[in-house]
Parts: C-alpha cells; structure tokens; sequence
C-alpha cells in the first residue's frame, strides 16, 4: 500500500465528490419535465417529436401502476427484440466476420442479462456478436436499461417528495429525457475522449497480424485434443470494430458488457492509465449525483449529503480490506521464494497494478457495472470477498445507476423504521409516517434478492449441471457458483471467471435470476412510491430522527450490514472465508 496508490485514491475521491453536486445539479432539470438546459436549443425538436410519435404530453403523468406497467412492457418488448436480433445475425448486415446466429438459450441469457442492466456475458463478444448485434442488441439496451433505473429511482424520489399526489411522473417522458439529456451526450464525449486513448472505433474486418519470425510459425498449437495445427503460420486475429462507443455506455450506465471477452483489462478497451482512471470515475458518475439530486427533490441537502457520506465510507472501507488482501498477496508464493513486493499479480494488467485493479474491482462491484479491467476469480479469498459482498449489500455503495439510490432509500426506510422502535414512537422520513405498507414493500425489495441468491446458489451447488461447469473444486468451487448468482441477481455482470457458464441449464438459470433480481425489486419500489406519494407532509417536530449526521449515517451503514452481509455469512464461511484460512495453513490448500 504505497504513496502512489493513496495519490491515486486522492485523486479518485476528490474527482466524485467535486462532480457530484454539479451532476446532481444537472439530474435536477433533465427529471423535471419542465426545466429548461444548455442542449434545449438543440435537442428540444427531437424531444417534441418523440412525444408526438408515442402519442403523449410531457406534462402527462402517471400513477405508480401505469407507470411500472409501461417499465414492464417497453423492457419485455425490447427483451423480445433483442433476443431475435440475435437469432437472426447471420441474416443481418454489418457482420464482416460472418458469425452465425446465437444458440436459443445463450440468446435468451444475453437478452434478459442487457434488458435487466446486469450485462453477465457467457460468450466472447469478439468471436459471437457481430457489429450489428453489438450495436442494436446490446449497445441500445445499454441505453435504456440505464434509463429505466433512473427512472424508477426519480419516481421514489417524487413519491417522497410530494404530499396527497395520485402521480408519480410519467415513465415515457422520464425514458426521453434521460436518454436525449444524459446518456447520449455523455456518451459522446466520453466515446472521444476514449478514441483519444487508443480505443478502437471503426467497422472495419478483423486485421491478421502475421508472425515477424518464421521460426514462430514452425510451433504446431493444439486445439481443444485435435490434432496439431499450425495457428502462428496463419497469423494471430485482431479485434475490430465499434468498441469506444460500446466501452462509453456501458461503463456511464454502469452496464459493463464488454466489446471483447477481456473487458476493460483488453488493451483496446481500456489503454491507458488515464483511460482506466476516467473509467472508474465515470462508474461512479451518476449514482454520486444521484444522491445530489435526492436532496434538491425533498428539500433537505443534508439528507442527501448523508446519504453520499454513508455510501463513501461504505466504499472507502471496502476498498481498504481488498486493496490490503491484494498487496499481501499469497503466502504460498512466498514458501517457494517468490518476491512479495508487487502483491498478487494473477490475473492483473501491469499497466494498471494491484491498486488500479483493487480499485476497479471495488468501484465495478458496488456500482452494479460489472466491466472489470482484472480477473475477481484470480484474487485472493479476502479480495474476492470483498467483491462478492459488494454486490450481496444489494448494489447500494452508489450502486447502477438509478437502481443504487432507490436501493439505498430502501434501506433508509427500513433503518428509520428500526429507529422508530428503538424510541417507541411512529418513525417518519422527510415528513412521511412510515407505516406497515412501506416496511412490508422495503422488506420484500430486500428478501427477493436474498431469496434469490441463496436459492439459485443452492440449487447450483447439489446438481450436476451446477458442478460440472466449475473450474475448481472445495471452497473457491462454492465461491464461483455464489458468485455467478449473486452477480446475476445483483444485476451487476461481472464473473469469477474460472465458472463455464455457457451452457443451457446455466444460461437459463442465470437468465432467470437476472429478471428477478431487477424486475420482483422494482415492483415493491413502484408501490413503495405510489403510497408514499399518496401521504400528507408531518411538520418535523422534537420527537422527527433526523435523517442526517453521524448517528444517521452510522444507523443505515449498519443496517445495510446486518441485513446485507449477515444473511449471507453462512454462505460465505463456506466459500472465500474458509478458503483464506486454508490458505494461510500450513498444509496444502486442496
């Protein structure tokens, strides 16, 4: 843990913190129908054309019931669109390559992991998905599956916000705006300054890259218990094609599927160390202004400073524990005489390091992104933990876009609610008596995703089909399955990649887990909203908790933990926390 990388987590805290006032500044007129901003001028007549062609106003709201039942049918359209286009890429332009179609159940994994936000990839995207895929199917859900969190979240806050409303803002509106305002603009920017770094932005064919020495090409390579080909004499392929505009969107809307099988650690992807850093930061981007926002909708800045603070130590904590696990490296290692000072660098980019890939791994697993720039299957037990916990706590430490800050009021909700038993007394948030109703839609937000995990981890680790996909046994075995449905009710994407998940009962499984872990949370959300945007304002009296300051922060930081992370200690004890003990023993680890 050496001066730079503290200069470097400096730099990274200071870059959030300065741009989360001014992006939640922003948050505040794109999700305000009737705010004006600087791109008014220009993309105003494409907003007002949008409206005409759906056939509705912008000042048309909707209940919170016609508000998710738009959510559900434009996400299950889109899902069905993508799941198609798939099947039929090889019938479809832009395909250079010509790869064939996607098999119907890899096909369904991928459309339901793009439509849900979670972007879990159980193929190479440079060998399966051609430039038409990758844009329309993929790179467009990117888009709107990002839109759909923030929109979900902006409906919470409205209901929050708002006293004796029938109405929580209307979904189509909501998905326009953020789109044409944020995203896209975003978007551009972001993809140019990649194109600055060396990422690849073109629609060229693959290139071929012929070895410089014949001898290299006399070295006959088998593939897969064929026979023995010569791979050198044909050269080695070079990924082409759309990769900056991709690489944008996916890490701004905190999707992470990646253009390439190697994500952002693929030189193409994610270059630079400057390249790597604005990555980080741009994971970060929008949930930090989210919070921003939070605190401009209810009229109580503190409160969404405190609910910044709270997910920034959360992060700085976490943070701290894999960054050390990391730089400890293995004592195995070190028996045989191997120098300890780099740290553990299985699986890691050199040009990146232990810091820039605890940092990545940190940042991508609390904010539900899921791109990685270093192999999660490679670190050590208490540096997988701590990604693993990541996403169990919910993807609530800044968390997806949208999808971390209703999270995260969820759990406000649920620790104001224990405050208020503590005290004896009606607990209330922001104004609202917070009443059976809300707890029971909090506590059924939060008991999907557990139910969720532990179910389909279970299921996976007594079956054959859950077993025989995994690339090692005992305990780090147990952590790959954990962690697989974890990250796919997590919605967050990414992978302890010693797994083979491309197979049909893991394609299906995962698929499913992915539509629960998004779409069983939102609904509880949506009625959560509805009720409390229904509710009159309570004037704040002596007896009101206060909803910032330590005690607050320290109050829903620790119900997060109790509630997140105790659930699954069982489950971990098992997996990572065992196999650090085994270890750091004194015989061999298996």
């Amino acid at each position: 843990m050496d001066i730079y990388g503290w200069l470097q987590l400096a730099i990274f805290t200071g870059l959030i913190v300065a741009a989360a006032k001014p992006m939640g500044l922003y948050l505040s007129r794109v999700l305000d129908p009737d705010a004006r901003t600087f791109l008014d001028p220009v993309i105003s007549p494409l907003e007002r054309l949008f409206y005409r062609f759906f056939g509705f106003t912008r000042r048309q709201e909707q209940t919170w019931r016609s508000y998710l039942f738009s959510l559900l049918v434009f996400s299950c359209a889109s899902m069905l669109f993508s799941y198609f286009i798939l099947r039929l890429q090889h019938l479809l332009p832009l395909n250079p390559q010509g790869l064939g179609p996607v098999s119907p159940d890899l096909s369904f994994n991928t459309a339901a992991s793009f439509t849900t936000n979670t972007n879990w990839q159980n193929y190479a995207g440079e060998s399966t998905m051609s430039y038409f895929s990758q844009m329309v199917a993929l790179t467009l859900h990117n888009f709107i599956s990002a839109a759909c969190g923030i929109a979900v979240s902006a409906a919470l806050v409205r209901g929050i916000a708002r006293e004796r409303s029938g109405t929580v803002g209307n979904f189509w509106v909501d998905m326009v705006r953020v789109n044409l305002y944020l995203l896209l603009p975003l978007s551009l920017v972001f993809a140019v300054f990649l194109v600055s770094q060396g990422v690849v932005q073109n629609f060229k064919p693959y290139s071929v890259a012929q070895p410089i020495e014949p001898a290299a090409a006399s070295i006959p390579v088998a593939d897969g218990g064929g026979p023995a080909k010569n791979e050198a004499a044909a050269g080695q392929t070079i990924v082409q094609g759309p990769m900056a505009s991709q690489a944008a969107i996916k890490i701004l809307g905190t999707n992470g599927g990646g253009y390439t099988n190697a994500n952002a650690a693929h030189p193409y992807e994610n270059p630079t160390p400057l390249s790597n850093l604005m990555q980080i930061f741009s994971i970060f981007l929008i949930p930090a202004g989210l919070t921003y926002y939070l605190g401009l909708a209810i009229k109580n800045r503190k409160h969404g400073r405190a609910v910044f603070t709270t997910m920034l130590l959360m992060f700085l904590a976490a943070l701290c524990v894999c960054w050390f696990a990391e730089v400890a490296g293995n004592p195995r290692m070190h028996e045989i005489g191997v120098s300890a000072a780099p740290g553990n660098m299985e699986g890691k980019e050199v040009r990146f390091g232990v810091f820039g890939s605890s940092l990545f791994a940190t940042v991508t697993t609390d904010a539900s992104c899921g791109a990685v720039n270093a192999m999660h299957d490679s670190f050590t037990p208490l540096g997988g933990l701590v990604t693993l916990v990541n996403i169990q706590l919910g993807e609530v430490v800044f968390g997806g876009v949208g999808s971390g800050l209703y999270g995260m009021l969820v759990f406000v909700i649920l620790a104001i609610f224990l405050a208020g038993l503590m005290v004896g007394r009606t607990p209330e948030y922001c104004g609202k008596k917070i009443e059976a109703y809300d707890v029971k839609m909090c506590a059924l937000a939060v008991l999907v995703s557990i139910f969720s995990i532990l179910g389909f981890g279970a299921f996976g680790a007594v079956t054959t089909w859950g077993t025989g996909a995994l690339g090692n046994a005992g305990p780090h075995g147990l952590t790959e399955i954990l962690y697989a449905f974890s990250s796919a009710v997590g919605n967050n994407g990414s992978a302890f990649a010693g797994l083979g998940g491309n197979t049909p009962w893991y394609n299906v499984m995962l698929g499913i887990a992915m539509l629960f872990g998004r779409f069983l949370v939102i609904v509880p959300v949506m009625a959560l909203s509805g009720n409390l945007a229904a509710k009159r304002l309570v004037p704040a009296s002596s007896g009101s908790f206060p909803v910032y300051g330590l005690i607050f922060v320290v109050l829903v930081a620790g119900t997060v933990l109790i509630v997140g992370a105790l659930t699954f200690l069982p489950a971990l004890a098992l997996g990572p926390i065992v196999e650090h003990f085994l270890m750091n023993a004194s015989h061999t680890l298996y």
